[in-house]
């Protein structure tokens, strides 16, 4: 007759076995993603906007490019950054961190 505790573990180490190798896989995709070069063509169509608004807002300084034989390359995670950068912030976290800045007032005033 088989033990079930020893199933049980058997069955947990089969699991974070598992969860191992999810977290490997995500990791090394996630670098691969991060290192991806684009050029203006594949930068306008992943901001969904024209190709000389890429050369407009890279001209400017707006978004980060870099230049080699005159060509515009452009790295895909900071094209990710530059889309957060521009998120707003809702409501609820606005009064979340309110709630907690007016939390460190008391504690500090209290000391």
């Amino acid at each position: 007759m088989i033990n079930p505790f020893e199933a049980i573990e058997q069955r947990l180490i089969n699991i974070e076995t598992l969860v191992y190798k999810i977290n490997e896989q995500g990791t090394e995709f996630s670098k691969k993603e991060e290192n991806e070069l684009l050029g203006a063509k594949e930068a306008a169509s992943f901001l969904g906007i024209s190709k000389s608004s890429i050369y407009s807002k890279s001209r400017s300084g707006e978004i980060p490019s870099m230049k080699r034989g005159g060509r515009l390359y452009f790295l895909k995670q900071q094209l990710i950054d530059y889309v957060k950068s521009g998120s707003k912030k809702s409501n609820a976290e606005i009064e979340q961190e309110a709630e907690a800045y007016l939390s460190r007032l008391k504690k500090g005033g209290q000391q």
